[in-house]
């Protein structure tokens, strides 16, 4: 039997629309020593919930962190032995390798998810992720998709996850030779910034971070930029002060961003905070992950200055300045990895691919100012890399002058 559609169209129902308003609110807390037990920053936290059972709690470490703080399992137990009343150990801390080796293997995630399972959390539990920004994003990724999600409580130790990563909405892994491939929009329980973990870092890990407040001045905040650019000194000799400062700015415009930009979870086409990434992301990947995030970020930054400035939308002055100042921080601002301009370029496929919709990039039309386009030349981005190319040669030549 046929049935006869022009008859029972008359029958359609006319469709039900709802409209759902969710609101989010986490804090970023600023301290030090966390897990001295004098320090009830934590324990804070978790009772703020006014429940009143002790939570299970499960942390997830980083490897490389331990390297430094060997003692830092010993003392979490004791923490939360101490704070008893408040939080549980469920397990015993699971440790992860750090950097993007933890991004890369998918297998992790499961793992997470075997000791969420084994140690019986529930939504009302809490996971404490404790290290780099690539911890974070896949703690935060089994977090979010165990129970379609648990509590978690990022604890940020580098510069990057403190100022950035660390802070925002978004987890995710590396898959298909594409960065954040899988992931989620889950905004953490809170954030727990500890200034005590940034002393260990290594001068690239210290360094890599500045690029992500770097790109949000230049985007957001002119103020901010002369403030990294008059510090770049104290900043490459660990002023501790200074550092502190930046993270706590950098990590304040990120939230505004994300509280005021109208497209928290990116329905749109629109990344302004990617400012400098499409070429980050894919310079990570053509250099097998050996160059850091942060470090990326500053060569994405510099080629998108560059650019900009090619285009006439920013002043020879103000370019010159922002690659001074990278310069300045120790950034190296070119690889020959951008010399195949065939397999960089495809970042920005895959950048738009990413979010779908239409190519929209930040550039600069000055310092403090980016504005958005939709489409780019890629012969001008390839004068673009050799301009960047010129310069950096130009810088070196001068250095290696003044030394003779």
């Amino acid at each position: 039997m046929v049935m006869d559609i022009k008859k029972t169209s008359t029958f359609n129902l006319q469709p039900i629309r709802q409209s759902v308003a969710v609101s989010f609110n986490y804090e970023i807390y600023f301290t030090n020593n966390l897990f001295e037990l004098k320090n009830p920053t934590l324990a804070q936290v978790i009772a703020a919930d006014e429940e009143t059972k002790p939570k299970k709690v499960v942390a997830i470490v980083d490897a490389g962190l331990l390297e430094f703080f060997p003692g830092l399992v010993k003392q979490l137990t004791a923490y939360t032995q101490f704070y008893g009343e408040v939080l549980t150990l469920a397990l015993e801390p699971m440790i992860v390798p750090g950097g993007e080796a933890a991004k890369n293997n998918p297998q992790l995630v499961e793992q997470i998810h075997q000791v969420i399972d084994t140690a019986r959390l529930c939504r009302h539990s809490y996971i404490l992720a404790i290290g780099g920004g690539a911890v974070l994003d896949l703690v935060g990724y089994a977090a979010a998709t165990a129970h379609r999600g648990i509590r978690l409580i990022r604890i940020p130790t580098t510069v990057l996850a403190q100022n950035d990563s660390g802070v925002g909405v978004k987890n995710g892994i590396n898959a298909f030779g594409k960065k954040n491939f899988l992931g989620t929009f889950a905004p953490p329980y809170a954030v727990i910034n500890d200034s005590s973990f940034l002393k260990t870092l290594g001068d690239r890990d210290w360094r890599s971070g500045i690029a992500e407040a770097l790109k949000v001045a230049l985007i957001k905040d002119a103020n901010f930029f002369e403030f990294i650019n008059s510090r770049s000194a104290a900043l490459v000799r660990r002023d501790m002060d200074a550092m502190q400062q930046l993270i706590y700015r950098c990590a304040q415009l990120h939230l505004e961003h994300i509280a005021n930009s109208g497209d928290p979870f990116e329905m749109g086409s629109s990344r302004p905070l990617d400012f400098g990434h499409w070429a980050a992301h894919k310079l990570e990947h053509l250099t097998d992950y050996n160059l850091r995030h942060g470090e990326a970020v500053a060569i994405g930054i510099a080629l998108d200055c560059t650019y900009s400035y090619l285009l006439g939308l920013l002043g020879k002055k103000d370019w010159q300045k922002i690659l001074h100042t990278l310069s300045a921080l120790g950034f190296t601002l070119y690889v020959p990895e951008l010399e195949d301009s065939r397999c960089l370029f495809r970042g920005l496929t895959e950048f738009r691919e990413h979010l779908g919709g239409e190519l929209t990039l930040t550039l600069l039309q000055g310092v403090g100012k980016g504005i958005e386009v939709h489409e780019v030349d890629l012969s001008l981005y390839k004068q673009a890399i050799l301009l960047l190319h010129e310069f950096v040669e130009n810088k070196q030549s001068l250095v290696r002058v003044s030394v003779h």
